[in-house]
């Protein structure tokens, strides 16, 4: 059986007023590319299965990787620090999560 090596968890807190304000703004850019993920959804999963997404922008972006679909949105909008990405299953079907 193969250990898996510890990784140490280091917490701070920043206080650093610059520091906080860029969190901010990358956490506003996230909730309106995340609002309009929301909202386009049903959309996006029935049209990209088997397929990489990212938003950035408030604008979708289609790849078969997820090395590809960054680079789409960083091309198009390099300023966004609030993208997301993720993968749309081929299938739809029920999925568990539990811990």
């Amino acid at each position: 059986m193969i250990l898996a090596q510890q990784v140490p968890v280091v917490m701070e807190e920043v206080t650093d007023p610059e520091e906080l304000a860029k969190a901010r703004a990358r956490r506003e850019q996230f909730d309106r590319n995340w609002a309009w993920f929301e909202a386009h959804a049903a959309e996006v999963y029935v049209a990209h299965r088997g397929k990489c997404i990212c938003i950035a922008g408030q604008e979708l972006f289609v790849a078969e990787t997820p090395r590809e679909v960054l680079a789409q949105a960083r091309s198009a909008y390099p300023d966004d620090e609030g993208r997301f990405t993720c993968f749309i299953p081929r299938k739809r079907t029920f999925r568990i999560y539990a811990h």
